[in-house]
C-alpha cells in the first residue's frame, strides 16, 4: 500500500542582505550571539550596542578552521540549553565562514530547527559563505560533510568590520570573489584586474556584485542539484589540500586560489581554457598576494580523496572547470589519467 502525504508549502524563503552600517536590530526574544576571541576584541562592544534582546548572551568559540567541528556545535548547544532558548529564540554568527556554518547548523539542529542571522566580519564570509544557507563542520574524512541547507534570516554586511581584518585574510576573501567572477561574468573579472579594494566605494560595490551573482545562483538552486555546484569551482582541489594539511597551513580562501589554479590546468589539458586565460586568473590571484602553488606528494591519493567530495556520486568524480572566463562547464567523465597527469605536474612543481 502506498499512501501519499502531499506537504503544501507555506511560505517561501526569503530575507534581505544589508550592505550598509549595521543598523539597529530589536529582537523580542532571546538571543545567543556566538563568536570567536578575535572578532569579540575588535568588534563585541560595538555588536552589544546596537541590539536589544528579552535576553542577550554570548558564547565565545576558539578561532580557527580546526575548531570546526561537531564537539565545538555541541558545546554551543550545550549554552542553548543552559540559557533556556526555546523554538522562537534566536543565534547571531558574528565571525567569519567559520562562526557562521557553525551557528547555522547549530540552529537548525537545537529543537529541530531555530531561526539565526549572519552578521559577517571578513571578507570571505561577506562575499560568499554568509549568503545561501549552507552550514555545517568538518571532520577526519573532509570538509564540511556534517552539514544541512539551513538558511538565515537576514544578513547584516558592515564594510567597517573589514578594517581589523589582517591582511592575509583579507586576500582569502578575494579568492572568493575572483572565483564567482571567473564562473559567471567575463566583464566583473575585467573590472576586479583593475579594482582598487582599500577604496571603500570600490570594494562596496564588488562586495554587492559577488553577493548578487551567489544570491542568483542559489535562487535557481538552494540545495546545489545543478547550477549551485558551478560555487565549487576551486573547492575541489582546494578541500583535498585543506584535508591534506590538517586546516591548519592554509585558510580557506587560499586553499581555494590553489584549487583554481589546479582546476585550471585541467581545463587547459582539456582544451577548455587557453594557457594566456589561466596565466591571468593565476596572476589577479597573485595580485592579491594569495598562494598559487602547492607539492603534491602522492598522486593517486589526492586523487581518491576527491571521491569524499559531496558533488561526486556514484564513483563519478565532478569537476566544474572554466571554459574561458566568465563561463563554466560541469565534467564528470574526465579520464582518470589526464586528472592524475595534471595532478602529478604539481608533484613535480615542488
Amino acid at each position: 500500500m502506498i499512501v501519499p502525504i502531499e506537504l503544501a508549502q507555506t511560505q517561501n524563503i526569503t530575507y534581505n542582505i544589508t550592505i550598509d552600517s549595521l543598523p539597529k536590530l530589536r529582537f523580542d526574544t532571546k538571543v545567543v550571539i556566538v563568536t570567536n576571541p578575535t572578532v569579540a576584541g575588535f568588534h563585541l562592544e560595538t555588536l552589544l550596542s546596537r541590539i536589544s534582546a528579552k535576553t542577550l548572551h554570548v558564547v565565545t568559540i576558539p578561532d580557527g578552521e580546526e575548531y570546526k567541528t561537531l564537539a565545538t556545535v555541541e558545546n554551543i548547544l550545550n549554552a542553548c540549553f543552559e540559557y533556556k532558548l526555546d523554538r522562537k529564540s534566536l543565534l547571531i554568527a558574528f565571525g567569519g565562514g567559520v562562526i557562521g556554518d557553525m551557528t547555522g547548523f547549530t540552529a537548525s539542529l537545537y529543537q529541530r530547527g531555530i531561526d539565526f542571522v549572519q552578521i559577517p566580519t571578513t571578507l570571505l564570509s561577506q562575499v560568499d559563505a554568509s549568503v545561501g544557507g549552507k552550514t555545517g563542520v568538518n571532520n577526519q574524512y573532509g570538509k564540511n560533510l556534517i552539514g544541512a541547507f539551513y538558511q538565515p534570516k537576514a544578513v547584516y554586511i558592515d564594510p567597517e568590520f573589514l578594517k581589523t581584518l589582517p591582511p592575509r585574510e583579507f586576500a582569502a576573501g578575494v579568492a572568493e570573489i575572483v572565483k564567482m567572477a571567473v564562473m559567471f561574468d567575463r566583464d566583473y573579472f575585467t573590472f576586479l584586474q583593475e579594482a582598487d579594494l582599500s577604496n571603500e566605494e570600490v570594494l562596496k560595490k564588488t562586495i554587492a556584485k559577488s553577493v548578487t551573482l551567489k544570491a542568483r545562483v542559489v535562487n535557481q538552486d538552494e540545495k546545489e542539484a545543478g547550477i549551485r555546484a558551478v560555487l565549487n569551482y576551486g573547492h575541489t582541489f582546494g578541500h583535498v589540500v585543506e584535508n591534506e594539511t590538517n586546516y591548519t597551513t592554509y585558510l580557506h580562501g587560499e586553499a581555494v586560489a590553489i584549487g583554481m589554479v589546479m582546476a585550471n590546468a585541467l581545463a587547459v589539458e582539456l582544451g577548455l581554457m587557453s594557457k594566456e586565460e589561466a596565466y591571468e586568473v593565476k596572476t589577479l590571484l597573485e595580485s592579491a598576494s594569495l598562494p598559487t602553488t602547492y607539492t603534491i606528494k602522492d598522486v593517486d591519493d589526492f586523487y581518491e580523496h576527491f571521491f569524499l567530495d559531496k558533488k561526486s556520486a556514484h564513483n563519478s568524480i565532478k569537476f566544474i572547470l572554466p571554459h574561458g572566463i566568465g563561463d563554466y562547464r560541469m565534467l564528470s567523465d574526465i579520464d582518470e589519467a589526464v586528472v592524475k597527469k595534471v595532478l602529478a605536474r604539481f608533484g613535480e612543481a615542488g
